[in-house]
């Protein structure tokens, strides 16, 4: 997912016009007149200049209060809403409809659902295996999360340890619902209403397999006793998740308990001489 060819443009144009606006200040690339000179500037030279903007935010709150491309209070608050980058190292885990995931490196990781500019991530990286490492820097836009531009590729390829891992924090943030789609405190991403399918009440189907398997109590050998302790302990979790899903307590003891019940299972089976496990 990318953002439209309109807000691409929308989004360069301020970029060159802050950058400009840097360049004049300190003046590091000498003889830039103007915005569009700056724009056509080779990238070594850009990059200078936006190393130091990344240093010097302050200088961003002095261009949105000056104003000195005469900048719409909408374009503006886009510009200031910049000042809450995140700037380091990130892993591509994977290209979803809606964005990329990347999820920071280091001890805190966070899960970023990231768009592309003009083109996708996805197209930008094709054929390259993920996860990917990049350093980047994410930006808010519009209530979503971009990129500036710029990504710096490391040729790393990571083992199934790391990308279990960092499949484990996708698969957390995701069910927690916390992927971080916007990076401006407050704001929320726009996102369609999902139309909610009908859910059928599984609670009486659960209480009768239950209580028939509760009648389960004589058993021709140790296996099959085990095996119906597995089938009551997994019933009890069934039931808890059905009648009171938010009560996580007493969902996590009744699964111990179906832990419990395998574990017992696969000692009697170890006593058989059985241990392919």
């Amino acid at each position: 997912m990318n953002l439209s060819q309109e807000e691409a443009d929308l989004f360069f144009r301020l970029m060159w016009e802050l950058q400009f606006y840097v360049n004049r200040k300190l003046d590091i690339v000498p003889g830039v007149e103007s915005s569009e000179a700056y724009k056509a500037l080779d990238k070594d030279d850009k990059l200078k200049v936006r190393k130091v903007l990344y240093e010097r935010m302050d200088l961003l709150e002095e261009f949105v209060s000056e104003n000195p491309s005469h900048l719409s209070n909408e374009e503006l608050q886009i510009v200031r809403s910049w000042r809450h980058r995140v700037a380091g190292e990130f892993f591509v885990l994977r290209h979803l409809k809606r964005y990329s995931i990347f999820i920071s490196a280091g001890k805190r990781e966070r899960v970023y659902g990231v768009l592309g500019l003009y083109d996708s991530l996805e197209d930008m990286m094709y054929g390259q295996p993920l996860p990917v490492w990049v350093e980047a820097v994410l930006l808010p836009f519009k209530g979503r999360t971009i990129y500036d531009g710029l990504l710096i590729y490391r040729n790393i390829i990571f083992g199934s340890g790391i990308r279990g891992n960092l499949n484990e924090t996708y698969q957390a943030a995701k069910q927690a619902d916390t992927i971080i789609e916007s990076l401006e405190p407050g704001v929320e991403p726009e996102r369609k209403p999902k139309r909610k399918k009908p859910v059928r009440d599984w609670g009486p189907v659960v209480d009768g397999i239950l209580e028939t398997t509760e009648q389960l109590k004589q058993a021709e050998n140790v296996f099959q006793t085990r095996a119906f302790s597995v089938l009551k302990a997994s019933a009890r979790l069934a039931q808890a998740t059905t009648h009171d899903p938010d009560k996580l307590d007493e969902i996590a003891q009744q699964a111990k308990g179906v832990q419990r019940a395998l574990r017992q299972l696969e000692t009697a089976l170890s006593r058989a001489g059985w241990y392919d496990f």
